[in-house]
């Protein structure tokens, strides 16, 4: 079965290139003798240069023994710089004969980044112009897949939560805005009780119209923008688009888009393109794909949920249920869902509550106690590793970082290192999409990259995320220096060092003694708590800090 959809892929994909090739100056070119590049190298365009959608996505697909190449760290975008959009395409054009395929994000392309997509003072006309440029990136590449992944922008329930990705007035009127556009939404597809009117029209007339209107407008863009590339992808140009949709509520502007793009893609298949929920995972779910696409298989995925609500679940920063979302991940990997366990090649466990709730991983009852639901969930671990399966994590009882009480079983248990892949960092979407990709890679790793890639999700998800930030962010008062949780400022060396000693000391307590334990580095890339770049012993990546450096810290040559 798998050996035949494989085989179906490829002659679909054979298909696809021959109507691409066309005839005339096209088959000419196509003609023309070029130098072949390695066999496993992917050219690979970030979403920014945040450590999990950069470095740690890539080391992935590296640990597999594959050439990713990406362009220099400061042409990507940052939290202070949102990225050079131009620069990327000649970047690109530049170096994309030296690949087999390439995966790109498209928001980079069109804004310089994600967070370019949801701040840039870019016209439409140049928008659509760069959209065009992946037209001409496939004529000159006829040979080269495109795999390209965007975004619908998001909307974040209050400035709080928008952090500084935003322009500024969300800050004072993100909680209208996102309540405002849900009733909108839900006018569209239900319609308003009476109350609910009055709140809309009290709302509409409270938010500034100025930043209303600058808000819509830069989505206004995004969603042409958006039209623009499924064409493309009708066209056979992108060989498949991956359209995420980030920081999403079933009722919000976000999901009112896709509604809509839903609509608008009608006839393509999820062999083409998707929307699902989720942004940063989607890198990491096409360079699978690619991968599964050069090496010509199509592996087989079951997945199991914990009791309860399980599949039904609609985990936070979502708008459908996870069930939903792991089947758009598998099918944008490149993979099949089955049902039979012993027909697959890899297992997905997905530890959600019972009750159907997501929790925070910061909140008092993350303390490591166990919890309705985790024994059964340890059951349905043990009960396949016991048979010789190759299992993976989707640890999403908790958002934005793991489960302790369920870790620190397995640790008991001595599972943490018979995994084949595990995640438990930010949204549920995040974690589910990532540890699908790097679960069907691992199996084609040795035990020694896939304890690489455990390790760094444990101390990040695990040490950092769900521990040492919380730890550290009661202490920020005690730090001198201004600087906060999300802008670490004048803070960073106090943090940084209280970082790097609780990392050590959990992971003397609570890992194997790894030689690459030798040494951990902690850093703050984007001057905030929020995520971290955790830089191993082994590593050829460590830092020096200046305090005159606006990064903290500069690479070491």
């Amino acid at each position: 079965m798998r050996k035949l959809a494989a085989l179906f892929m490829i002659c679909a994909a054979a298909a696809v290139l021959v109507g691409a090739l066309g005839t005339g100056d096209a088959a000419a070119k196509a003609k023309e003798k070029k130098v072949e590049p390695p066999a496993k190298t992917i050219l690979f365009i970030p979403h920014d240069n945040r450590p999990i959608s950069d470095k740690q996505t890539a080391a992935v697909v590296r640990e597999l023994g594959y050439e990713v190449i990406v362009p220099p760290d400061d042409m990507l975008g940052s939290r202070t710089d949102i990225g050079h959009p131009d620069a990327l395409w000649e970047w690109v054009e530049a170096n994309i004969g030296r690949a087999k395929a390439a995966v790109i994000a498209s928001d980079s392309m069109l804004y310089g980044s994600l967070v370019g997509s949801r701040k840039h003072e870019e016209t439409q006309e140049d928008i659509l112009r760069r959209v065009a440029r992946f037209r001409e990136l496939k004529q000159k590449n006829l040979g080269t897949p495109l795999y390209v992944f965007g975004s619908i922008m998001r909307t974040p329930r209050s400035g709080e939560a928008s952090g500084t990705e935003e322009p500024a007035y969300y800050r004072n009127y993100g909680a209208d805005i996102f309540r405002y556009t849900a009733l909108k939404d839900k006018q569209e597809m239900e319609g308003l009780n009476r109350r609910e009117q009055k709140e809309y029209k009290f709302l509409e007339e409270l938010i500034p119209q100025k930043s209303l209107d600058d808000w819509m407008s830069r989505r206004s863009k995004n969603f042409v923008a958006n039209k623009a590339l499924i064409d493309l992808t009708r066209k056979d140009v992108l060989s498949y688009f991956l359209l995420g949709r980030d920081d999403n509520a079933p009722y919000s502007q976000t999901h009112l888009e896709s509604r809509k793009l839903q609509e608008y893609s009608a006839g393509l298949g999820a062999s083409k393109y998707q929307s699902m929920a989720g942004i940063d995972e989607s890198a990491m779910l096409l360079l699978t794909r690619a991968v599964n696409n050069m090496e010509h298989d199509v592996p087989f995925i079951h997945v199991k949920y914990n009791v309860g609500s399980g599949p039904k679940t609609i985990p936070a920063y979502s708008d459908e249920t996870v069930d939903a979302s792991v089947r758009a991940a598998i099918a944008a990997a490149g993979a099949m869902l089955v049902n039979a366990p012993e027909k697959a090649d890899f297992l997905l466990a997905v530890n959600t509550n019972p009750n159907g709730k997501t929790y925070e991983a910061n909140t008092p009852m993350n303390d490591g106690k166990k919890r309705d639901g985790t024994d059964s969930f340890l059951r349905i671990v043990e009960g396949f590793l016991a048979e010789g399966r190759p299992v993976g994590i989707a640890d999403i009882a908790y958002a934005n970082g793991s489960d302790n009480a369920m870790m620190d079983e397995l640790k008991k248990r001595g599972l943490l290192f018979k995994l084949r892949a595990y995640s438990g960092w930010n949204t549920p979407t995040n974690s589910t999409g990532f540890v699908i990709g790097e679960g069907i890679l691992a199996n084609r790793m040795n035990d020694d990259s896939r304890d690489r890639l455990l390790l760094a999700r444990y101390l990040d998800d695990w040490a950092y995320q769900a521990n040492i930030r919380t730890s550290i962010a009661r202490q920020l008062g005690w730090l001198r220096g201004s600087g906060a949780y999300s802008n670490i400022d004048d803070k960073m060396l106090g943090i940084v060092y209280r970082a790097e000693r609780l990392m050590r000391e959990f992971a003397d307590e609570n890992l194997p003694p790894f030689s690459s334990l030798h040494r951990i580095e902690v850093r703050f890339p984007w001057n905030r708590m929020f995520e971290a770049d955790i830089i191993l012993g082994d590593s050829d990546r460590h830092y020096d800090l200046l305090d005159t450096d606006k990064r903290f810290f500069i690479k070491k040559k």
